[in-house]
């Protein structure tokens, strides 16, 4: 857990790096390829994902360590050949996952936060699921444990191939010639998040294209058919924690809804989208049907409405580097309140980007949670004073206070003038 959080401390700022490259590419190219609340909002998922993740609120089935310790039929040492294996095993399990991903309509829920946005820029990588929490495919990983592939190397080796599927979520790259043979490529996997019908549930890999080419899932780039991106029922919100458990949801009402017993059961694992027939009827669900003719989801904001966004997002941030730096010191059950604090303020800021009124009540409620954390550590926050000074405690503390009267500031200026011009 430590480990994993130094890391995000050194990779997460490359991230932040490379989306306002991609912002400066985008201003000094004319194009229009990135939205301030939709990037906020993608930010804003990866951050409740590595929260999730470093708090290990996950569970194996099955354990890459009991696979090698039982099935393996030889042991090896780590050279950088075992890498080699290592890192192909990994990407063969990871395009089956995401195969599964899109075809199981249960299994569609973990994965629906990463293609919401409507854009496709770096930012979008970031929309990550909150919502998987048990990893039933460790068993893909047969091959490298039967090659006795040892455990340590797989745990270097998934963080890097993680990381390597960032760069490819941008438009601004074209096609990129013979490597479009090897590797996933940014024009390929624009296919991927396009819902236009030439491209739906397409081009599954995620470090090598070759899987899609063998098992029949690839799709080029075409010049004339232009990728329209989304889901096809969207999901018209900015929070990531609802996107993360809206089609779960919809799943959960279809299932108490429909008078069919065996649809009750099929639901759940039925190709995704799948509806039982008499709900459908009764409670249909907006879908898009004319890729070209939609409109996106986006919401009336200022330019201080905008920055102020901005500005939750690397205060939240700020708030994380401190956590993945002293994730052993602040120590158990410290780090759960910590995380849920963090959670806490993304469900806030997010529901006034999405204009809800009611924004105000959760911001107070998020800050009046910080002030109580710091009088009841005597004047702390998880620590801060012994590592790192007072000061950290101060900013803090001034901030819950300071993001209250700015919230409720905006919600009576901009989102109930709003309202009330609408007739709300």
């Amino acid at each position: 857990m430590e480990a994993y959080g130094a890391i995000l401390n050194i990779v997460v700022p490359i991230f932040f790096l490379l989306f306002f490259i991609e912002k400066a590419f985008e201003w000094y190219l004319g194009k229009k390829v990135i939205r301030a609340l939709d990037s906020v909002s993608s930010f804003s998922s990866g951050i409740t994902n590595v929260v999730k993740d470093v708090l290990g609120m996950s569970v194996s089935v099955l354990s890459y360590y009991w696979l090698v310790e039982h099935l393996a039929i030889v042991q090896v040492k780590a050279t950088w050949a075992v890498y080699l294996i290592a890192f192909i095993a990994v990407d063969f399990q990871g395009y089956w996952v995401h195969r599964w991903s899109h075809e199981i309509n249960f299994l569609w829920n973990r994965h629906i936060i990463h293609h919401s946005s409507e854009e496709f820029n770096l930012s979008c990588a970031l929309r990550q699921s909150i919502s998987a929490f048990v990893n039933y495919f460790t068993v893909l990983l047969l091959p490298a444990a039967l090659l006795g592939v040892p455990v340590q190397v797989i745990a270097v080796v998934g963080p890097i191939h993680l990381f390597l599927q960032y760069w490819y979520h941008t438009q601004l790259i074209g096609k990129m010639g013979v490597l479009e043979h090897i590797i996933v490529t940014p024009s390929q996997h624009r296919v991927h998040h396009a819902i236009n019908a030439a491209y739906m549930d397409k081009n599954y890999g995620q470090v090598f294209i070759i899987w899609d080419k063998l098992f029949g899932t690839f799709q080029e780039e075409l010049p004339e058919e232009k990728p329209v991106y989304g889901v096809s029922r969207p999901v018209r919100t900015w929070n990531p924690i609802k996107i993360n458990f809206q089609h779960a949801w919809l799943m959960l009402k279809d299932a108490w809804r429909t008078r069919n017993w065996y649809d009750k059961i099929r639901v759940w694992f039925m190709p995704t989208g799948w509806r039982p027939a008499d709900v459908a009827e009764k409670y249909p669900v907006y879908k898009i049907q004319d890729v070209y003719h939609f409109e996106k989801y986006d919401t009336p904001a200022s330019g201080l409405f905008k920055t102020w966004a901005w500005t939750q997002l690397f205060f939240n941030y700020f708030l994380l580097v401190y956590f993945f730096a002293f994730l052993g010191k602040i120590g158990s059950p410290g780090v759960f309140y910590y995380g849920a604090f963090v959670f806490a303020g993304v469900f806030a800021y997010t529901e006034l980007m999405d204009r809800n009124a009611r924004a105000v009540y959760f911001e107070l409620l998020k800050s009046a949670a910080g002030l109580y954390l710091i009088w009841h550590m005597g004047g702390d926050w998880f620590g801060a004073k012994a590592n790192i000074g007072k000061w950290y405690v101060w900013v803090v503390g001034l901030y819950q206070v300071l993001s209250v009267a700015v919230v409720a500031v905006l919600v009576l200026k901009e989102v109930r003038d709003e309202h009330q011009l609408q007739g709300v």
